[in-house]
């Protein structure tokens, strides 16, 4: 009698290959993705060259333009990297809240990359509606957890709810920002703590 193969055998020989070549494909889009970043950072949107991208990821352009239709769109992608939310602290008080905040962004304002790609994203946008798009994306993104603050001490009546939160966000990181890319002046927790006590002062707290 002759044994049968089970009726799946066909399948998963076709399925190994198929794994191995979507890790493959995987790799390769990392690592234009990695090199793509890497240019941003040098030379900001203008500085990034297709050309040098495969020569120096090892990606063929033909396997690149495969992934990505257009130079364009491997930008939107690699910029829609930056700026991920961080969590949303719960100390128990706006003030502690927000001082988390602060300060992780005052850091990554000092040591991340993405503060050197964030002004040529900024430029682009004004004559790119797909970037102004993504600027606008990532702007909502950063600002998220800040606003979520706010919002749950004007709910649980720690903040009057008279001035609108994205005032009172843009009060406290539009200095940050400042120093970041127009005075050059220290980012540090000196200046996180006059940003808050101003802060403070001119908003309204219940008590």
């Amino acid at each position: 009698m002759r044994c049968q193969q089970p009726e799946d055998s066909g399948d998963m020989a076709e399925a190994a290959p198929q794994t191995a070549t979507d890790k493959r494909v995987q790799r390769s889009k990392q690592a234009v993705l990695a090199e793509t970043y890497r240019q941003l950072t040098e030379g900001g949107i203008g500085g990034v060259s297709v050309d040098e991208i495969s020569r120096r990821s090892g990606v063929a352009k033909t396997t690149i333009y495969r992934h990505w239709p257009s130079r364009s769109a491997l930008l939107l992608d690699a910029c829609s990297q930056i700026g991920a939310p961080q969590p949303v602290p719960d100390t128990g008080s706006l003030s502690g809240d927000l001082r988390v905040l602060t300060e992780t962004l005052a850091n990554g304002l000092r040591t991340a990359t993405w503060p050197s790609i964030l002004p040529s994203i900024i430029d682009t946008a004004e004559r790119d509606p797909q970037v102004a798009d993504m600027h606008a994306a990532l702007h909502r993104n950063m600002m998220a957890p800040f606003t979520t603050a706010v919002e749950r001490a004007q709910t649980r009546g720690e903040l009057s709810p008279s001035r609108p939160s994205n005032e009172i966000v843009a009060a406290l990181v539009g200095p940050l920002f400042y120093r970041r890319w127009f005075s050059k002046e220290p980012l540090d927790s000196q200046f996180v703590e006059h940003i808050l006590h101003d802060l403070f002062s001119t908003t309204r707290l219940n008590h």
